[in-house]
């Protein structure tokens, strides 16, 4: 193969899907294959895997889920609107699909499945383990939280030895010391309802993921948490467009 051809097959293997009219999208090496994550917005992401596509929490404002590939498997880790969307779940959904939901998310989609905080589960060799995700300090004018606990899921997927943490919406909380061996963690970054740069650098020095993606962070700077990590070379801060 000549040279130059090869260079042009290698630069369209890694160009950012944005730089061809789509999502943004990073390619990780896995014991059976690649896993390609790809960045939709907000809280929505979709793992492409083993020949399946696994969704969290599709939200039709962000996306034509119709257009995307359908879903194996989709992953809702709450109720709040921007999370669960029940018409993005059924332009997603194909005859195999699979849906796994927290208890809150009501009405349930047809055969869905509830997993509660420690609840485990596989889906096509995919390890998935539900985890905390509540807030502490965050609360409603009324003293409630935002999202209280046992109401919400965080997701640790386990593709093929490669572990990856989305957090879903939480704050930096005890429960996340019990985390081990998160290659990829998504976590969440905006006031009121999750956490502070300073949370989200705190709960990354907790979990020690070997590449974090701030998500969820809407109007927050998410170079404030790139500054904050500076001392942690450890840890690969990456910014996507995720707002």
């Amino acid at each position: 193969m000549p040279k130059k051809f090869f260079l042009i097959v290698l630069l369209a293997a890694i160009m950012p899907l944005t730089a061809r009219g789509e999502f943004e999208s990073d390619i990780f090496a896995t014991g059976a294959g690649e896993l390609r994550i790809v960045f939709i917005g907000h809280g929505s992401l979709s793992f492409q895997f083993n020949g399946q596509w696994i969704y969290v929490d599709p939200d039709g404002r962000l996306a034509d889920f119709a257009s995307l590939p359908k879903a194996g498997l989709v992953l809702v880790t709450h109720q709040h609107g921007d999370h669960f969307d029940p018409k993005a779940i059924e332009a997603l959904r194909q005859g195999s699909t699979q849906i796994i939901t927290s208890a809150s998310c009501l009405p349930l989609p047809a055969g869905a499945r509830v997993l509660k905080n420690g609840d485990r589960a596989e889906f096509c060799g995919v390890a998935i383990e539900a985890v905390p995700a509540y807030n502490i300090e965050q609360r409603r004018s009324d003293g409630r939280p935002f999202h209280p606990r046992g109401e919400g899921n965080g997701y640790v997927l386990t593709f093929s030895g490669l572990r990856v943490y989305v957090a879903g919406d939480t704050e930096n909380i005890p429960e996340m010391t019990d985390l081990r061996d998160i290659a990829v963690a998504f976590l969440p970054m905006n006031l009121p309802y999750t956490m502070t740069p300073e949370m989200t650098a705190q709960a990354a020095r907790t979990i020690r993921p070997r590449v974090l993606y701030p998500y969820h962070f809407s109007d927050t700077d998410p170079q404030r948490l790139t500054h904050l990590l500076r001392d942690e070379p450890a840890i690969e801060v990456r910014v996507r467009k995720m707002n």
